[in-house]
């Protein structure tokens, strides 16, 4: 899983990083219009961009750039991140509008905590397009992740998509491993390689 380096800061509305595409779905088919990613950690943040060019099924109670459940109901990113050492993960979900949210897991769907933690330093952004199609943008600290998931070149991750609500595609950066979709299972999350942007 590529991880860009930015030694500047990065800011919404100014961002130049290039995107990964994922053109099938969990179970090979093809995808009409590919979804596109990227990784990239400046100097204090790890920023996850997602975007496609189809209209988003958004979650009716979200909005723009607040913590919200259940986003997985609907059109939704989703970064994984994992700590190889001993099972621990996180799971950030990006909406279309920028809802988002977070949880940590000890082990596959075993939550840290009972109750949602809010992080009041996570940013989210997005820019709809009058035909539908988006871009967003979580800007995660990279303390926090150090913190909680040691987080470094023996990280492991994955990023994933649900699309097409209410008939939804899931669709892995990662293989996960075939069978019904199930996007918890971290042992078989890619091991990050951080690398430089590409000149554009």
């Amino acid at each position: 899983m590529i991880v860009f380096e930015s030694k500047v800061p990065l800011e919404w509305g100014s961002l130049d990083v290039p995107l990964l595409g994922i053109a099938k779905d969990w179970h090979g088919s093809p995808m009409e219009a590919p979804a596109g990613f990227a990784l990239v950690a400046d100097p204090q943040r790890l920023w996850f961009v997602a975007m496609h060019r189809n209209a988003a099924n958004l979650h009716p109670k979200s909005r723009p750039g607040l913590f919200m459940p259940g986003l997985w109901e609907h059109d939704v990113a989703e970064l994984f991140i994992a700590d190889p050492s001993g099972g621990r993960y996180f799971e950030f979900n990006l909406s279309p509008n920028a809802a988002w949210w977070s949880c940590e897991f000890r082990a596959p769907r075993v939550r840290e905590e009972e109750i949602d933690i809010v992080f009041p330093e996570v940013a989210a952004f997005a820019e709809l397009a009058p035909d539908g199609g988006w871009v967003a943008a979580m800007a995660i600290p990279l303390d926090l992740l150090r913190a909680r998931l040691d987080f470094g070149p023996a990280s492991l991750a994955n990023v994933t998509f649900i699309l097409g609500q209410p008939a939804p595609r899931y669709l892995t950066a990662t293989d996960l491993g075939g069978g019904e979709p199930d996007f918890h299972r971290p042992g078989r999350f890619g091991k990050i390689q951080f690398a430089p942007i590409p000149p554009r």
